[in-house]
């Protein structure tokens, strides 16, 4: 009776043997299948390092050095991020903003231009192939399949109706085929980073890593910024030397200092567009926009004070980045952003932060043009005279109306014929604002497909975000979603066609769409899904 009763106890710890071996064998078991896995991966390393380098030294007879290099390393990194889908993930979102640097590091090309894709097309088709035998959807979430359907539709009738009529008929050498296809891969080409986040977000562990590695990125790239300015003012860099006429006024891969590619700085002249770690001026400017949602989401949500203090110094460096960058958009846009975020998170009635921060801010800034006031008393000046000589709704406008005479067909001229990466395989046309760059490609049939898809998506990250309990969680939610409902209806230049911001909106919905599990995590983990052979959890209850 006392022995039935010292069982039922509830709380009571029991010492079984059979429990305690059945402990052990696991124990053994796991470290049994994680040498089995180091063994596995050493192989593969070895076989894979062998392949490569045979085939470097074919392609080194075939195009020399700089097609033999790209060739190894590419069957590598592709087959490791195939075999390891979230490293490959991370190692790709680190990438990004350096793609620019190591391009022009290594020698501009092709090959090198898609580079990056090598570590992101690779975790797709894993996750695609998984999705497929484990019988999980694809499309995160339901309520935008159908938009996104519909607009991919749109997309394959112009690549093949329009593009594939004029590879008929080729003009000038031209391959409208490969433009169709380049340009279907700029234009929707990144969206199933929405399933990668979705699916290798294991756990808050994962989220907050992804949100501070993001946050070390932008630290790096902006320090590399301000040496990128000193160089260049106190004369290690030349700038741009030689030239006459429109030539001082255009960014030039022969003024390449440190970091990144093309760059412009005349000093007699005033004038400044700093590239950053970016192939161009422009890219740098939208990367410091973007950024300014990175930083603000990780000070304002982050739960370690030193990483919400660190975030806080990257969140300056990026201010302290738009003045000295000599890009209009950039000044402007840098600080409008940040109040656009106060307001729309919630966080402007957070008064103790919020008032500190602004004030931190303005000193950051008063200090900044005390520096440098040539630098920017030309960009106030640069930034009115571009305003008072075409204001963007007016620019806009014309842009819209121009291609609206241009395009003879209701499913456009044809995909990637205004999208600058796919000059390769043609000629292109320039087309400076988003939505009129649309429109020449797949008309307005796919204009308004484009948009009834962005609606959905807007809509379904703000619903998402709104389910967030967890406060830091919601307001990294809330940042991201600002971010995505800004992207989403800007039309002024074309920063969704290239880096980074063709990167960072699906990476930012597919955060949104993640973080609602995340919030009624504890610490277990687990729905798994088998892949290769390899366990990988593909979301969590």
């Amino acid at each position: 009776m006392a022995k039935t009763k010292q069982k039922s106890l509830p709380g009571k710890k029991q010492s079984s043997p059979e429990i305690t071996r059945l402990s052990l064998k696991e124990e053994l078991a796991q470290k049994r299948k994680a040498t089995l896995a180091r063994k596995e991966f050493t192989s593969l390393v070895g076989f894979l390092v062998g392949s490569g380098l045979f085939l470097g030294m074919l392609l080194f007879f075939v195009g020399g050095i700089k097609l033999a290099v790209p060739g190894a390393l590419g069957i590598i990194v592709i087959t490791l991020c195939y075999k390891n889908p979230l490293p490959a993930l991370f190692a790709f979102v680190m990438y990004v903003p350096f793609a620019g640097t190591i391009i022009y590091l290594l020698g501009n090309s092709p090959v090198l231009q898609l580079a990056k894709d090598a570590f992101y097309v690779p975790v797709v088709i894993a996750l695609w192939q998984t999705c497929k035998k484990q019988k999980q959807p694809f499309i995160i979430p339901q309520s935008i399949k159908t938009p996104f359907l519909i607009l991919f539709s749109c997309s394959i009738l112009t690549l093949v109706m329009i593009n594939g009529g004029q590879q008929l008929n080729p003009a000038g050498g031209d391959i409208p085929i490969g433009i169709g296809i380049l340009g279907l891969k700029v234009f929707l080409g990144y969206f199933p980073l929405i399933t990668c986040v979705y699916y290798l977000i294991l756990n808050q562990q994962d989220f907050w890593l992804l949100s501070r590695l993001q946050i070390l990125l932008i630290l790096v790239c902006g320090i590399l910024g301000v040496i990128q300015f000193i160089f260049l003012t106190i004369g290690v860099c030349k700038g741009t030397l030689g030239v006459e006429g429109d030539a001082l006024f255009k960014a030039t891969l022969d003024a390449r200092c440190l970091v990144g590619g093309a760059l412009l700085y005349t000093h007699e002249q005033g004038v400044i567009r700093l590239p950053g770690t970016f192939v161009a001026p422009w890219q740098w400017a939208w990367f410091l926009i973007s950024s300014t949602f990175f930083t603000f989401a990780t000070t304002f949500s982050d739960k370690s004070i030193i990483w919400r203090l660190i975030s806080l110094v990257t969140l300056a460096l990026v201010f302290f980045n738009a003045v000295i960058s000599g890009q209009r958009i950039a000044l402007a846009l840098v600080p409008v952003c940040f109040a656009l975020l106060l307001l729309l998170t919630g966080q402007l009635v957070n008064l103790k932060k919020v008032i500190p921060l602004g004030g931190a801010f303005a000193v950051i800034l008063v200090i900044a043009m005390v520096a440098h006031p040539t630098i920017v008393q030309d960009r106030m000046k640069s930034f009115i005279g571009r305003w008072n000589a075409s204001p963007p709704h007016h620019f806009i406008v014309d842009q819209f109306q121009e291609n609206w005479k241009s395009v003879d067909t209701p499913i456009g001229s044809g995909l990637g014929r205004a999208t600058n990466s796919a000059r390769v395989f043609g000629s292109t046309k320039l087309v400076e604002t988003y939505y009129p760059k649309v429109l020449y490609e797949v008309g307005i049939v796919g204009v308004l497909a484009f948009l009834v898809f962005v609606t959905s998506l807007t809509v379904a990250t703000f619903k998402t975000y709104c389910t967030i309990k967890n406060r830091n969680l919601r307001t990294y939610g809330a940042s991201m979603w600002v971010f995505v409902l800004f992207i989403s209806y800007n039309t002024y230049y074309y920063p969704l066609d290239v880096d980074p911001v063709a990167v960072y909106y699906w990476l930012c919905a597919g955060i949104i769409f993640k973080l609602p599990i995340l919030d009624k995590q504890e610490i277990p983990e687990e729905t798994t899904i088998n892949t290769k052979g390899q366990k990988k959890r593909l979301y969590q209850k």
